[in-house]
């Protein structure tokens, strides 16, 4: 049984390895945990021995097919208990993160299937993030940034980049959801600002939030 720090490496090195096939260096695992370069190469060398990453000096770290598969449980215990926590406990999607970070260590495969089972094996978490089944398989959903869509384009908001409170506050006050239809009626040139339409009401928006909200195009 691995624990919660051994965890979080593997899942944190996971998030990386999704945007590069190269090796995920010890500065950005760092980065990623707020810890120290010394601290992670420590922990990396101990995940080697256990078999769960590939380490050299230089080239930077993998994950195992073992590693794989631990990094994608916890990532799927974490979306099953965001789902649980705004379907059937009422928490709003930007007050759910920080509790399933911690539900997420909870090592018992019966209680995490049976609660996959009773939310209906959902696909996607309440930020639009695939959630992996329980043989570690992530279908990812095809997606594209907000703040590429063309003018009088209609899209579907299917997910956000940035997941922290503040912004997804922001989207609330903006009536801005998952399954939400977006239309886009403007373009600034000059700072690449958009109005938007959703359920009939129109407003601006900077290309920091257009950036941060995954669509997919209709039509």
């Amino acid at each position: 049984m691995l624990s919660k720090s051994e965890e979080n490496y593997l899942k944190a090195i996971f998030h990386l390895s999704i945007k590069t096939d190269k090796g995920i260096s010890t500065n950005a695992i760092a980065q990623q945990l707020d810890t120290k370069a010394s601290s992670v190469t420590d922990m990396v060398k101990k995940l080697a021995e256990k078999q769960l990453v590939f380490y050299k000096k230089y080239q930077g770290v993998t994950l195992t097919d073992s590693g794989e598969k631990v990094a994608a449980n916890v990532i799927r215990k974490h979306r099953l208990w965001e789902v649980l926590l705004v379907e059937k406990f009422n928490f709003n999607w930007d007050e759910v993160h920080d509790v399933a970070e911690q539900l997420e260590h909870i090592h018992s495969e019966k209680l995490i299937n049976e609660l996959d089972a009773f939310l209906g094996h959902p696909k996607h978490d309440p930020h639009g993030d695939p959630i992996p089944d329980k043989n570690g398989n992530i279908n990812f959903l095809e997606k594209e940034l907000l703040s590429v869509i063309g003018v009088q384009k209609k899209s579907v908001c299917v997910g956000v980049k940035d997941t922290s409170s503040d912004f997804l506050r922001y989207l609330d006050k903006q009536g801005i959801a998952l399954g939400k239809e977006i239309t886009v009626l403007e373009k600034e040139a000059f700072d690449n600002s958009m109005k938007i339409e959703i359920d009939g009401n129109d407003f601006t928006i900077s290309q920091l939030i257009s950036n941060n909200i995954y669509v997919k195009q209709k039509g």
